[in-house]
């Protein structure tokens, strides 16, 4: 039996964690980093709305050692400064099979429990920006943006070409849409600082203009 105190956040946790726990795990809804610290006998706590914002941070550090899992898909734990447990909780990356997870230490045995609870896997990817997905996503999706920017095709028609093309669920503007335009600016802005194919096309920023 384990005990878990979540902050949603805008993801599909709701909806996607409950039916997985079954009766072993006990899950409690916060709407805010001071709910979880009213929960300080929880095996684990999850903020999936996670901002980096001075404040937040120190209060998710007094959680420690219990795993602290953050949706940190841009800020590094360097960045952080905690040793938290960074998660991909961009829309739709909860329900797939592997998480993809970034830790400063060897996993936690409560984590592990949880894992195994919910019948999924987990990868420990490198502290980088974007984790692996992330960035992946973004380059796609800049790329269609400079596909729309050329203008060799429309939005509707590049979502279905890479759709039946890839057998992705989502077209390049409809992942844009659901995890935030402004998410992918931000991560493709960061990683340009150091790799200059990850420059943000012009489309892309107008689009966040509109």
């Amino acid at each position: 039996m384990g005990k878990i105190v979540v902050i949603a956040g805008k993801t599909e946790a709701k909806e996607w964690l409950p039916p997985r726990l079954g009766s072993e795990w006990e899950c409690i809804w916060a709407e805010d980093v001071t709910e979880l610290e009213q929960h300080g006998d929880a095996d684990l706590f999850m903020d999936l709305d996670f901002t980096t914002e001075e404040v937040r941070i120190r209060q998710l550090s007094r959680l420690l050692p219990a795993p602290v899992m953050v949706n940190a898909v841009i800020p590094t734990l360097k960045d952080i400064g905690q040793p938290f447990i960074r998660i991909n909780a961009w829309p739709g990356m909860l329900e797939r099979n592997i998480h993809e997870l970034v830790m400063t230490s060897q996993p936690h045995e409560k984590m592990e429990a949880l894992y195994r609870q919910l019948q999924l896997s987990y990868r420990i990817v490198p502290d980088i920006a974007g984790m692996i997905s992330g960035r992946v996503l973004a380059m796609i999706i800049n790329e269609a943006y400079y596909t729309l920017q050329e203008e060799v095709s429309t939005k509707e028609e590049i979502d279905i070409a890479m759709k039946l093309g890839t057998n992705y669920p989502f077209g390049p503007f409809e992942w844009s849409e659901r995890i935030g335009l402004e998410n992918i600016y931000d991560l493709l802005n960061k990683l340009s600082w150091t790799d200059k194919r990850y420059t943000p096309a012009r489309a892309l920023k107008e689009a966040l203009l509109y």
